[in-house]
């Protein structure tokens, strides 16, 4: 049933998926207003990589190496980035804090993370504000680096974000991306990727450093799911977090999913 439903929301039509991803953001943030946790994406374990943080933020080491894998396929260092969908700021904040960028803006359509990552992220170099990924809130040639981090599968209208990507970056500026798609509709989506202007660098297909990340976390997510939330909506929250054997999980097994990331490059 949960695969069926993350089907049709895909399937939604451009205002009824903004209208549904942004009540939805909206309500996760409000009712999950705690500062226990500081990530929402699937993560990425590879044992080519384990990146240095502090003891503190272990227990999300996963989600923190996602954004670690994503935002270093170029070199960020002393780079204005702007992140789109910042959702509850772990990643702008761990990019922030560990790779050196001159200054990281994170954005999301969700006026309550916004607020609560303003509230957990209090660094010199990182800011949080409202923003709509198909309007952004910055002037032309504003940006070195834009990072999306799984969040767009949740946008209305794509070639409408990726001409704002387009527009916001400085000429020679680098897009990093990171998302799962329905398998089918990949090439789709880099067909919009490519009609955007932007220029691919690069292409990975990460489903099995993902698989390998939700299996590691599966038990301690259901564990938290099961204590806080309600019984009655628990098989919706394994799935949405992506735990062994929920919809979601098993549909990366079997090839119904996949996990990309990518570098794309404005010309100059």
């Amino acid at each position: 049933m949960i695969q069926k439903l993350l089907v049709l929301l895909i399937h939604f039509g451009p205002k009824t998926k903004r209208w549904f991803w942004r009540v939805w953001y909206n309500i996760f943030a409000k009712k999950a207003y705690s500062h226990d946790f500081f990530f929402m994406n699937y993560g990425f374990y590879d044992e080519n990589l384990f990146v240095k943080i502090d003891p503190e933020e272990e227990r999300e080491r996963y989600p923190a190496q996602l954004y670690h894998h994503a935002a270093t396929q170029e070199n960020i260092s002393e780079k204005k980035v702007l992140e789109v969908g910042s959702g509850r700021g772990g990643g702008a904040s761990y990019v922030s804090r560990y790779l050196k960028p001159k200054s990281v803006v994170g954005i999301d359509i969700s006026k309550n993370a916004v607020r609560l990552c303003n509230s957990m992220h209090q660094y010199p170099n990182l800011s949080f504000c409202v923003g709509d990924s198909e309007k952004i809130p910055f002037k032309d040639e504003s940006f070195d680096i834009v990072l999306n981090v799984e969040s767009s599968h949740c946008y209305g209208n794509i070639p409408l974000f990726l001409a704002e990507v387009k527009r916001v970056l400085k000429p020679g500026g680098f897009f990093l991306w990171a998302d799962f798609r329905l398998t089918k509709e990949m090439s789709v989506l880099f067909n919009c990727f490519l009609d955007s202007g932007l220029i691919k660098v690069r292409e990975k297909n990460i489903t099995d450093c993902v698989l390998n990340a939700l299996k590691k976390m599966s038990k301690k997510r259901k564990e938290k799911i099961k204590k806080y939330v309600p019984k009655l909506v628990q098989p919706v929250f394994m799935s949405y977090a992506g735990v062994e054997g929920s919809g979601v999980y098993d549909s990366f097994v079997q090839n119904k999913l996949i996990y990309k990331s990518a570098t794309f490059k404005k010309p100059k």
